[in-house]
């Protein structure tokens, strides 16, 4: 071997690596109803955590209530992630509050306990791989 080749199979190895992407798995447990829509917003940044919605590089995916016991989120880059997730029970695309107090369900990756406020995005932190990471978010109703 040629100290070309030397050189060029670890600098292949490490491009092939770059371009992996991983896969979320959320499984969303807890949910009151079927009614509406649940949505999900995964983001790598923290200034756009819990609500990524300005986030051009955050993954977001809505799916029906009745159906979102487990939610795939594909082609994620290796790295650190938060996940948020609502229960948008009648459908107008918002969390809706009552003196700041949501009013419909809310969680989060790694499953802080929610006193005042959203958590931060180092407590609810976890790490994406080339495989499969799996997030189990229980919702959580304050009112």
């Amino acid at each position: 071997m040629t100290h070309r080749t030397l050189f060029a199979l670890p600098l292949f190895a490490l491009l092939t690596a770059a371009g992996q992407t991983g896969e979320v798995e959320v499984r969303v447990e807890k949910l009151r109803s079927g009614k509406g829509m649940v949505h999900l917003c995964l983001t790598a940044n923290p200034a756009h955590f819990p609500d990524c919605a300005r986030d051009p590089k955050a993954q977001k995916k809505s799916i029906a209530a009745k159906g979102a016991s487990v939610v795939m989120l594909p082609g994620v880059s290796p790295g650190a992630y938060a996940l948020s997730v609502f229960h948008d029970e009648n459908g107008n695309t918002k969390l809706d509050t009552f003196l700041k107090i949501p009013k419909e369900g809310f969680g989060f990756s790694r499953n802080p306990v929610v006193r005042f406020g959203a958590p931060t995005f180092s407590q609810v932190r976890f790490e994406v791989g080339a495989g499969i990471a799996r997030q189990t978010v229980r919702m959580q109703y304050l009112l």
